[in-house]
């Protein structure tokens, strides 16, 4: 199980090895995110959510029965749980053990490959930043499960949970997404996501942001 102590002795310091500078943000670096992530997401819900989530909502019922979201447990800022919202992309049905999203995985629908593929499932996740659990840009959160397997044994795995978790991030956008099923992508995600820690700033989020969406545009292949 995690806990806020996992972060509490997490201090500024400096990696010769990955040349990376991890500290605390300061509150007025944090004032100016929130502005940035609660203006942005207001645009959102009202000019893009407001009608597309209906419409959304009404083709995954049609193509397969079940709730239209997907409420999952994630990790957020200080190792502190939060429910994340996902337009469902899964044959809906209980799960008793967690496995990650696989290529060609049978349980995600037709429909489903398609609102992965284009990052559409990740929308309701603006709520879940108006309601102070995410930011537009920061580490992606993972599913508990997830986190409980890296948390105490790869080395500085816990720093990307020092900020609030993004819908989009640097590790994404770099084509660190989709299935971690060896150590080393994992590895080089944690090294991304430090990195944009360290040097986050309005700039660099609306940088994340037009790569988000050109990658919308292309396709992900590794968006399964």
């Amino acid at each position: 199980m995690l806990s806020n102590a996992s972060l509490s002795n997490t201090k500024p310091y400096i990696d010769a090895e990955d040349d990376v500078f991890v500290s605390s943000v300061d509150e007025q670096s944090m004032l100016g995110k929130r502005l940035f992530d609660v203006a942005f997401s207001l645009m959102v819900c009202l000019f893009v959510l407001s009608w597309l989530i209906p419409i959304l909502g009404m083709a995954i019922r049609l193509n397969s029965p079940g709730p239209i979201l997907f409420v999952q447990l994630r990790t957020g800022r200080g190792g502190r749980q939060f429910r994340c919202f996902k337009l469902r992309t899964m044959v809906s049905r209980p799960e008793t053990v967690f496995q990650q999203a696989t290529k060609n995985d049978p349980r995600i629908t037709k429909l489903g490959q398609v609102l992965r593929k284009t990052n559409l499932d990740e929308l309701p996740q603006f709520l879940n930043v108006l309601l102070g659990d995410m930011s537009v840009v920061g580490p992606r959160p993972h599913p508990i499960p997830l986190d409980a397997q890296h948390w105490y044994t790869l080395p500085n795995y816990p720093e990307r949970y020092i900020v609030k978790p993004g819908i989009t991030g640097l590790a994404q956008v770099r084509g660190c997404r989709g299935e971690t099923d060896t150590l080393q992508k994992m590895e080089h995600r944690v090294r991304l996501d430090r990195w944009y820690i360290a040097r986050q700033s309005l700039g660099l989020d609306l940088k994340i942001c037009w790569w988000t969406i050109a990658k919308t545009l292309q396709g992900d292949e590794k968006a399964h």
